[in-house]
């Protein structure tokens, strides 16, 4: 069966975020109660999750090795995007990335519907950025020539995760082939994977995990679509866990996310087997 190989610190498995840092990504956000920019947003919540894998992956003797974590950032550049003691890293051990933050912010937690917020420490690793063009093609590329090399090491890891974070059409060219060659990396577990994530500034419902068949409304949506790898058994499993109905065949893909629709395709998308 592929997508099934066991996760451990001797066959860790890798998530690559690939962040559009283009101008447009100064705009607001659609959804959510406080208004952020969709650079803030994504910031927001990829530091999150590398919070929360830290936490999962911690055991007695530390946070272990079940994953190695790269943030590639593309606008005016293309490259990683960790700052901090990471700064420069493509691709990093996760005990590392949980040891390393860059920052720790001051966040108002609430404590109940009608109570006072208590403020908590919240780690970053990174920033939001936006200026410059959606140089995509650059950065499929540049995952590309990072997970290579990878998968050369770990010849029998659960394949890796690309996740493309973009508000944006390429500036740099049709992202279709480019995609394609870095799906057709391939561990003895089963391809690449690769999913987009589409952001909006309206407010109109997004569109998450859709199927072969979907409608849906512009060609840049169908050919992030058609970018986007099919979900495999455990992560269609998660969504039906958080209540989500999707159609035989459902691929990584949301169109016109919003604060909430981020949160919950990061959840999914980055959903393994469970860890050894």
């Amino acid at each position: 069966m592929p997508f099934s190989a066991e996760i451990s610190r001797a066959n860790p498995t890798c998530f690559l975020f690939l962040i559009d840092q283009s101008e447009s990504m100064g705009a607001h956000i659609g959804g959510g109660d406080v208004p952020m920019t969709k650079a803030e947003a994504v910031a927001d919540a990829v530091n999150r999750l590398l919070s929360e894998l830290s936490i999962k992956c911690a055991k007695e003797d530390g946070v272990r090795d079940y994953f190695h974590v790269g943030v590639i950032g593309y606008g005016a550049a293309v490259g990683p995007i960790l700052d901090g003691a990471l700064a420069g890293r493509d691709l990093v051990p996760l005990s590392e990335v949980a040891a390393r933050p860059a920052r720790m912010e001051e966040r108002t937690r609430q404590n109940g519907r009608h109570s006072a917020g208590r403020t908590v420490k919240f780690p970053t690793w990174f920033s939001p950025v936006a200026y410059g063009d959606t140089p995509m093609c650059a950065a499929l590329t540049r995952a590309r020539g990072l997970l290579g090399p990878w998968l050369a090491d770990h010849p029998g890891c659960f394949p890796p995760v690309v996740v493309n974070i973009t508000d944006g059409v390429s500036t740099d060219g049709d992202a279709l082939p480019v995609a394609q060659g870095l799906q057709a990396l391939t561990s003895a577990d089963g391809h690449v994977l690769l999913f987009n994530l589409h952001l909006s500034s309206g407010l109109s419902d997004p569109v998450i995990f859709p199927g072969p068949d979907t409608a849906l409304p512009d060609d840049y949506a169908r050919q992030l679509h058609r970018m986007s790898s099919p979900l495999p058994d455990q992560m269609m499993a998660a969504a039906a866990r958080q209540d989500l109905v999707l159609d035989a065949g459902a691929r990584g893909f949301a169109f016109n996310a919003d604060i909430s629709a981020i949160v919950q395709f990061l959840d999914v998308g980055t959903q393994v087997l469970e860890l050894r």
